[in-house]
């Protein structure tokens, strides 16, 4: 009897260490690759693998939306935590004929890379440049007047210019339309709205890089 009660002791002990080492936390993942990060699109969460994500693009749908690393990166400590961090350009493709270009950035952590949302560039613009620069991401591409049709090839210029909020990315510069002062070379000087560029203001003998313009249509 007593060999019994030793044996039943020994199962005991054996299913309490068992549930034990059953409830220990898991180890956190550790992302060492961005192309390998969650990202948020127009609200909803993709994550990539290999640079790629693929999903029916609504439920029961034969058609797919395709998210893709695009490239173009620029590196620098974006949110001054001491951690490099990393901006570049993605594609998203669905049942249409666009291919949407977003810009989004990775954070450094203690846990590896965390995504943040993505910001829209366009349908099928020309992405040309990211820098990092007086705590800025500038994002530079070419695009279309707003009358033109998709066949036309991208030429106006356009520089985005965005910063680290919390863990968001957002605008860093105040957005302004038709007529509203824009440009010149003050730290965080306005730029125009979508559809606008700023042009010299007619009269201002001043120079344009200096004093900047007017916001005119494209």
């Amino acid at each position: 009897m007593k060999k019994y009660s030793i044996i039943i002791g020994l199962l005991v002990v054996c299913v309490a260490l068992l549930a034990l080492v059953n409830t220990k936390a898991k180890p956190r993942v550790i992302i060492t690759d961005y192309k390998n990060a969650a990202y948020k699109i127009d609200g909803k969460l993709v994550t990539l693998v290999n640079g790629s994500a693929e999903e029916e693009s609504a439920p029961g749908s034969a058609s797919k939306t395709v998210t893709q690393f695009f490239g173009n990166e620029a590196v620098g400590d974006f949110n001054g935590d001491g951690r490099q961090d990393v901006a570049f350009i993605m594609t998203q493709t669905g049942g249409g004929s666009g291919t949407f270009f977003y810009v989004t950035a990775a954070l450094g952590t203690a846990s590896g890379y965390s995504g943040t949302n993505a910001i829209l560039l366009g349908d099928r613009v020309a992405p040309q440049t990211i820098e990092f620069r007086n705590g800025e991401i500038i994002v530079n591409y070419a695009d279309r007047a707003p009358k033109d049709p998709m066949a036309v090839q991208p030429s106006i210029g356009v520089s985005k210019y965005l910063k680290i909020q919390g863990a968001n990315l957002v605008q860093s510069r105040a957005v302004v339309g038709e007529g509203m002062r824009c440009g010149g070379n003050m730290l965080g000087a306005p730029i125009c709205t979508d559809g606008f560029h700023c042009a010299p203001a007619a009269g201002v003998l001043l120079p344009f890089g200096d004093v900047g313009g007017t916001c005119v249509k494209n």
